[in-house]
């Protein structure tokens, strides 16, 4: 039985500082947005480039009120997308644009 499908996503937003960013929030296949599991140190370096040359962000919050900043359309994440009812996602690896 499968409990999680791996699919892209779009960044929409983070937690934390650009430089650092903690977790991403990600847009996933049907537009569902969710906020990921906490970033592992290297791929949050990866990320971090990107968040820091998308400029100013604003205030946001998710459906179950978590609190992020949000960016402009940037590149895509491969993600682990739980299947099950309290779905965890988790951020694999930045994909190439």
């Amino acid at each position: 039985m499968r409990h999680a499908d791996t699919v892209d996503a779009e960044i929409v937003g983070y937690t934390g500082p650009a430089a650092r960013p903690r977790a991403l929030v990600v847009r996933l296949p049907g537009g569902r947005i969710a906020l990921t599991q906490t970033l592992k140190a290297p791929l949050a370096a990866q990320v971090s480039a990107y968040l820091v040359a998308s400029g100013p962000s604003r205030s946001a919050r998710t459906r179950a009120g978590e609190t992020y900043r949000t960016t402009g359309p940037g590149p895509a994440v491969e993600v682990l997308a739980g299947t099950t009812r309290h779905a965890v996602v988790t951020v694999t690896r930045l994909r190439n644009s």
